[in-house]
């Protein structure tokens, strides 16, 4: 068995005094005043003085190895025992060949694919538990706000493909009842027909259209007053007779019988 160090570095690489007195300032008040976090390098140590970790170059794996709790290009700040690993020293080195081939330099992404994040799956190979959430939880926080802008952008892209789809669907289905309306409107025009149906049954007759119109403002229409009777040419509107009513069902019988 042996022990599995984090060492933590404050990061202090910007090249400006100024920017490295800000992110100090940063990590003290939000990582020792209140505990939330800050913005850290972290390496780990196992089987030997040198510590692991990953960061950013053009060709290459990105893993690299320094004496631990020296590395030149941050600020050392504390050292964490995570626990022990049961792997042996052969198996460690395994490892970290592996992570080597899978980590390249110019993959390092500071969201999502950070010094921290080769840390946490190191860890957790050597099966010990991973880094305090407070190391990275400042590029957790934006990697969770990258991710959330990307659902939204993927949603509102799906829901236009659906709105656009769907508007085809609605046009095509005006389109398809237009033609059909224009269609027996021409056919009408060509048979002289007053009627789309007027070859069926033979319900379009004349004789049968005013029957049944009779009929039906008969029965539909409000009692009016004497002044409401007459049309505007001062003639009053025909009511139907008990005459009409059996012609109306003499003619419609004859027809359905033929």
């Amino acid at each position: 068995m042996a022990d599995v160090t984090l060492h933590i570095y404050d990061v202090t690489n910007s090249g400006s005094e100024k920017a490295n007195n800000t992110i100090l300032q940063i990590n003290k008040i939000f990582k020792d005043g209140i505990g939330l976090g800050g913005i850290f390098h972290s390496a780990v140590q196992i089987y030997g003085e040198d510590e692991w970790s990953f960061g950013y170059c053009e060709q290459g794996t990105g893993v690299f190895s320094c004496p631990s709790g020296q590395n030149p290009m941050y600020t050392y700040r504390e050292s964490i025992v995570l626990g022990k690993t049961n792997f042996s020293i052969f198996k460690v080195n395994q490892i970290l060949r592996e992570l080597s081939r899978e980590w390249p330099g110019s993959a390092y992404d500071l969201l999502s694919k950070n010094c921290n994040h080769f840390c946490d799956e190191l860890c957790e190979r050597l099966d010990v538990p991973k880094l305090p959430g407070w190391v990275n939880r400042f590029a957790n926080a934006g990697d969770t706000a990258m991710e959330v802008a990307e659902n939204t952008a993927l949603r509102f892209r799906q829901a236009k493909t659906e709105i656009v789809s769907a508007s085809k669907v609605a046009y095509r289905f005006l389109l398809g009842v237009t033609n059909n309306v224009t269609n027996n409107v021409t056919n009408n025009i060509k048979t002289g027909s007053d009627s789309p149906n007027s070859s069926n049954s033979g319900v379009s007759s004349p004789r049968f259209q005013a029957a049944w119109l009779k009929n039906i403002i008969t029965n539909g229409a409000k009692p009016s007053t004497s002044s409401e009777a007459e049309n505007h040419n001062g003639v009053a509107p025909l009511q139907p007779t008990r005459e009409d009513d059996k012609a109306l069902l003499r003619s419609s019988s004859s027809r359905i019988d033929s």
